[in-house]
């Protein structure tokens, strides 16, 4: 569905292109006239503006010309008029029709993602409830398929996925989530498919917390038992010495 809307945004885009004139005069006494014009398929717009300032636009709705300007301004007249603008209104839609026609036999293009990380919410504590996150960005149309899996078994419990959300570049993101409790040693991956790719990208993720404690004591017990050897030998070659003599 998100590809069909993107492909119809950016069809609209050409057609607004397409269908619009702007025509902008510059008179002999260096006046500036503005005429636009343009249609979709339920509407049109024509409007004439001189100096910037808008005097007449064609009002499709009410059917009739309207003239633009304070009551306190000369009237100016147009010869073309309301039926003019009527007849390239009609002619403007039937071209509209056909470049749409022609925009559906153009194949849509896909860009593959250009980002794909996989993290922890929070500080990872075992037996502590955390949440995995797979952020995908880049990819155009949207949406993507996020794969879990946890120690090679797919996983659908508890994951989630948010709906695509543009980028500036016209491009998309979007996110998947995994509710998860640590344990010492499990492996989790975060797969993402898209029409782009030939193979699912893939991203793997450890549970490594490093036991508190452990380590420190063995070489504080290690230096002190050192030590006490230390002086016990003092001792002993103190006695020693003082027997000789």
């Amino acid at each position: 569905m998100m590809e069909t809307m993107m492909k119809s945004m950016k069809m609209s885009e050409l057609l607004l292109i397409l269908s619009c004139v702007l025509c902008v005069c510059f008179c002999a006494d260096d006046h500036q006239d503005l005429h636009i014009f343009g249609c979709s398929s339920s509407d049109g717009e024509k409007m004439i503006a001189l100096e910037g300032e808008e005097v007449w636009y064609a009002d499709f709705n009410k059917g009739e010309g309207v003239v633009a300007l304070p009551p306190f301004v000369d009237p100016i007249t147009y010869q073309e008029g309301y039926e003019q603008a009527v007849g390239d209104l009609q002619i403007c839609k039937q071209n509209l029709k056909i470049f749409g026609n022609a925009m559906n036999d153009i194949p849509l293009e896909n860009d593959p993602p250009s980002g794909h990380t996989l993290y922890s919410r929070d500080q990872v504590e075992l037996g502590v409830q955390n949440t995995l996150i797979c952020h995908v960005t880049g990819f155009f149309p949207a949406p993507v398929k996020v794969y879990w899996t946890k120690n090679g078994k797919n996983v659908t419990e508890g994951t989630s996925i948010n709906v695509p959300h543009p980028n500036k570049d016209g491009s998309f993101r979007q996110s998947s989530t995994l509710e998860f409790t640590p344990q010492q040693g499990d492996i989790y991956s975060c797969s993402v498919s898209h029409p782009s790719l030939s193979k699912p990208l893939t991203r793997f993720w450890g549970v490594e917390v490093q036991q508190p404690g452990v380590g420190p004591a063995v070489f504080c017990g290690l230096g002190l038992t050192i030590g006490l050897l230390g002086v016990a030998a003092g001792t002993f070659f103190l006695i020693k010495g003082n027997e000789c003599s």
